[in-house]
């Protein structure tokens, strides 16, 4: 098994948001563990990087398009998939530095001893550390005011946090899967709910097992595999 990893900074606040609320508090709440952290579920980023990569084969010179849309197709697997052309990648979650997670996770566990008033941190204090409520309403184009009944808030993550995710190979990934992997990344530019929106906004870089940024040596491989 090859290990690779993808290191996500958000550029502006994101929603990954879980699809439910806190009653009397927000509408979408965020993703986020039982220590408070928020993350990027690894299904929905593989999804998106899936996304990405289908968009730029689709407009690759028809010569060559073929060749990257087997690549495509042998990375991220196929609908309907077989054992045979199941996906070769593996996207973990997209979590903050694991470091700073065993940390806090330690001090929440020794919170946990003392009697609840006397906790100096706490799950939620971990939460609204890195997020905050954002507030908006739909605006009616008839006469400009608020539409009634149309208030509604999410949390969303602060920007300038970085994530990173564990892209784990069964086998060793060929050229091609590693130049379409990088553009896809590259390509990667809004995560989460609200991205239509302004949120989201990030930039992305791949690293091999040892740390080192590969996106521009495997994007430059890409260009002379496609020129034509």
């Amino acid at each position: 098994m090859e290990i690779y990893h993808l290191k996500i900074k958000l550029l502006s606040d994101a929603t990954f948001g879980r699809g439910d609320g806190v009653a009397g508090l927000i509408d979408q709440e965020v993703e986020h563990d039982f220590n408070g952290f928020p993350y990027l579920r690894g299904r929905t980023l593989k999804g998106l990087l899936s996304e990405e990569c289908d968009n730029i084969v689709v407009i690759l010179p028809e010569e060559c398009r073929f060749r990257w849309q087997e690549t495509a197709n042998y990375l991220f697997g196929i609908p309907g998939s077989t054992l045979g052309t199941i996906s070769k990648i593996h996207v973990g979650d997209a979590c903050l530095p694991e470091a700073l997670r065993k940390a806090v996770g330690l001090q929440l566990d020794q919170e946990k001893t003392r009697p609840e008033h006397q906790r100096k941190l706490t799950e939620s204090d971990v939460l609204f550390s890195l997020t905050t409520i954002r507030r908006q309403t739909a605006i009616d184009p008839q006469n400009g005011a608020p539409s009634p009944h149309s208030l509604r808030s999410s949390r969303v993550v602060l920007r300038d946090l970085c994530f990173t995710t564990k892209l784990l190979f069964e086998e060793t990934p060929t050229a091609d899967m590693l130049a379409l992997l990088a553009v896809g990344t590259l390509a990667l530019r809004r995560v989460g709910s609200g991205r239509n929106r302004g949120r989201g906004y990030v930039c992305s870089a791949l690293h091999d097992s040892t740390g080192k940024e590969i996106t521009q040596d495997n994007l430059r491989y890409f260009e002379q595999e496609t020129r034509g």
